[in-house]
């Protein structure tokens, strides 16, 4: 039975996700662990290397990157935070900045950019449209403390999972 609910509410969640036609314009990447010049330089050559990042301006007075995206590029933020660890360290915030056309959102609702689900989480219902600033709440983009507090205000397996089926989901708030 428990299978059952499990595999409807997975139905009503990919018939609910709509396809977007978003473009993601830039993101505010805070690092944690950040200590010298050097690990900044070692962040940002990592980061250098995903084809879809056009700019990168870093401010390590705050531990924070500005990253521009390519125009009409897909921007993966998973692998922006793989690059992150890959040069030692953490993602600590990752705000993204897309441009949305009249997306109607509320709770719970879902949309697919590049290959990706992305769910919104804690937000009213309203019309998104222009530049948004979307804030990361998967795990691994916030400190885990404010990942356990996520995960304890959802009944969504996939907040835990991070996928959908065999897609991926990114969880993201305004």
């Amino acid at each position: 039975m428990k299978t059952i609910k499990s595999l409807l509410l997975l139905a009503a969640i990919i018939i609910s996700s709509v396809t977007v036609k978003a473009q993601f314009v830039k993101a505010e990447l805070q690092v944690s662990g950040l200590t010298c010049s050097m690990c900044q330089l070692a962040t940002q050559k990592s980061l250098k290397t995903l084809s879809f990042i056009s700019d990168i301006k870093p401010d390590l007075n705050k531990n924070l990157f500005v990253l521009s995206f390519k125009p009409g590029s897909s921007v993966d933020l998973d692998l922006i935070r793989k690059k992150v660890k890959d040069a030692g360290f953490s993602v600590n915030k990752l705000v993204a900045t897309f441009n949305a056309d009249k997306l109607s959102i509320s709770n719970n609702y879902h949309f697919k950019y590049a290959g990706t689900i992305y769910h919104f989480m804690d937000v009213p219902t309203k019309t998104l449209d222009g530049n948004v600033r979307l804030t990361v709440i998967s795990n691994g983009f916030i400190p885990a403390a404010d990942y356990k507090k996520y995960a304890s205000e959802t009944t969504y397996s996939c907040y835990k999972t991070g996928t959908m089926g065999k897609e991926k989901v990114v969880h993201v708030t305004i």
